[in-house]
């Protein structure tokens, strides 16, 4: 019998359900996930419960606040100038609070994603904390197969 060790390949079912017991991600219905670990496809404090578990193992993991996603960090909530908005994108675009914008990194050859939590005359403040940071999390995992 295959355990999950470090840098293992993995077939899988999972689940990640948030604190009000709503899926997030859930292939139990489709098929099945693969990913290896340690490449951050997922969390640390996720991929450290899978560790040997056995080749058709299925558990439940429920993850305390703040660990499968981290704390959430107030650094993370910040204001940009509607006018970096408009250069960086549509100058006609209207954004509401709860909005999903996607940011270019510096480099330019990756996004990140912050959320609209106001909006005022020529800003906008964003929160590009983790939608999950802080919060508890269930995570349910089935094991098909592991390399």
């Amino acid at each position: 019998m295959n355990l999950v060790q470090p840098g293992s390949f993995l077939t899988l079912h999972y689940r990640l359900a948030g604190p009000d017991g709503a899926d997030i991600v859930n292939t139990f219905a489709d098929k099945p996930a693969t990913l290896s670990l340690g490449t951050g496809e997922l969390a640390a404090a996720l991929e450290r419960r899978l560790l040997g578990l056995a080749e058709g193992a299925r558990e439940v993991f429920d993850v305390p606040a703040g660990e499968a996603f981290g704390e959430r960090n107030p650094e993370l909530l910040q204001r940009v100038k509607r006018s970096l908005l408009d250069e960086l994108g549509d100058p006609d675009q209207t954004y509401h609070v709860g909005d999903v914008v996607q940011f270019p990194t510096p480099d330019g050859q990756a996004n990140y994603a912050g959320v609209v939590r106001e909006v005022g005359d020529d800003w906008l403040l964003f929160d590009f904390n983790h939608p999950l940071a802080g919060r508890p999390v269930t995570f349910e995992v089935q094991l098909i197969g592991v390399l």
